[in-house]
């Protein structure tokens, strides 16, 4: 628990002290956000706000994990240090994309196919470190296997042998890798949005990291038991991540002092991710994550729904965030109101994920 404290703290402490003096430098950088001309009006005047802060959190986050280990009895595991290349490699991939935008000084990043290759370079580096790469008592730090709140008997990709198994599971991932960076990428349009969603997200991965851990195969053996590896790593994480973001939202709420960018974004994605698929809670993480699906959901729909009538529209403005700005309610009350959703579909998520070990533990009939 020594280290849990410690992440959280050094994160916290990072973000919440070390913000202005990034900020500073990001002026000085000239790192500036631009403005979609087709966006809310309200949305002007953030023109100028510095960008990229993502590499504040996302720095914080990997001082934090590695001060944590400065405690004794807490090791160094290939799921946390997988778990990190996510956050970084994404993130990478959004770095490119928000310093093309400030170099140019127009908001055209990386082109979608740019921004897909980079995506899926990480996916096709982390998918077989993922299963090959096995820790000190030789179990690797994901399986073969699609998960719910624990592997799937009936979805096993590696029925078919390895190698079409190690090929089933990256298409898997990259799917889920895809969807899951984009959506959250999406959720990025309001001041603090993001970031107070992804709080309630690490606070729900922070409690089943730790629920694995005391009902670890190797410790509390029976039916309920997790075969996860290196759950305490994984709680050391995202707590560290957990108190990063925590400390960034008192500069990124409304009006923020900076904007976290595709560098923070994608990184984040990046990390919810590589949770859903450490933890085996891939498909669980639709219900967790339900913010960010019904937010990409609404591009998606705006988009082909466009195409489908020859220019009609389903929203006034997609992501859905827009649409209620348009429809004239106050930033900080969407915000706030997505937050609320963010919150209850992450306690929705415990819920099934308590309630499925109850069941197969005996104690809920």
């Amino acid at each position: 628990m020594i280290s849990l404290i410690v992440a959280f703290a050094v994160g916290l402490g990072l973000t919440l002290f070390g913000t202005p003096h990034a900020t500073t430098v990001l002026v000085r950088l000239g790192w500036a956000q631009q403005i979609r001309v087709d966006g809310p009006q309200t949305h002007h005047v953030k023109k100028g706000t510095p960008t990229k802060g993502g590499l504040v959190f996302g720095l914080a986050t990997m001082i934090a994990y590695f001060a944590a280990h400065l405690v004794p009895g807490t090791p160094i595991t290939p799921s946390g240090l997988l778990v990190l290349f996510m956050m970084v490699g994404m993130g990478l991939v959004g770095f490119i994309d928000d310093y093309l935008k400030t170099h140019r000084q127009n908001t055209a990043g990386l082109s979608e196919g740019g921004k897909l290759i980079g995506q899926l370079i990480v996916v096709a580096a982390f998918v077989p470190a993922a299963l090959l790469w096995t820790n000190g008592q030789g179990q690797p730090a994901a399986t073969y296997a699609i998960s719910f709140t624990r592997d799937l008997p009936w979805a096993d990709l590696a029925r078919w042998g390895p190698v079409v198994g190690l090929l089933l599971v990256g298409i898997w991932v990259a799917v889920l890798a895809l969807g899951t960076t984009n959506a959250v990428n999406f959720t990025d349009g309001l001041d603090g949005l993001l970031v107070g969603a992804a709080i309630t997200t690490m606070a729900a991965y922070v409690f089943i990291c730790l629920f694995q851990m005391r009902q670890s195969c190797a410790v509390s053996p029976g039916p309920a038991c997790y075969t996860t590896a290196d759950p305490q790593d994984l709680a050391v994480i995202s707590t560290a991540l957990l108190g990063s973001l925590a400390g960034y939202l008192w500069w990124a709420c409304r009006p923020a002092k900076l904007f976290m960018g595709d560098t923070g974004s994608l990184g984040l994605g990046g990390i919810f991710v590589a949770l859903a698929v450490l933890t085996r809670t891939e498909m669980l993480f639709g219900i967790i994550g339900f913010l960010y699906l019904i937010i990409a959901g609404s591009s998606f729909l705006q988009r082909y729904w466009f195409k489908l009538t020859k220019g009609k529209r389903l929203f006034k403005m997609a992501p859905l965030h827009h649409h209620f700005e348009l429809l004239g309610w106050a930033e900080e009350t969407i915000t706030t109101r997505f937050w609320i959703i963010a919150a209850l579909s992450s306690a929705a998520g415990v819920v099934v994920f308590y309630g499925e070990w109850l069941l197969r533990a005996g104690l809920l009939s």
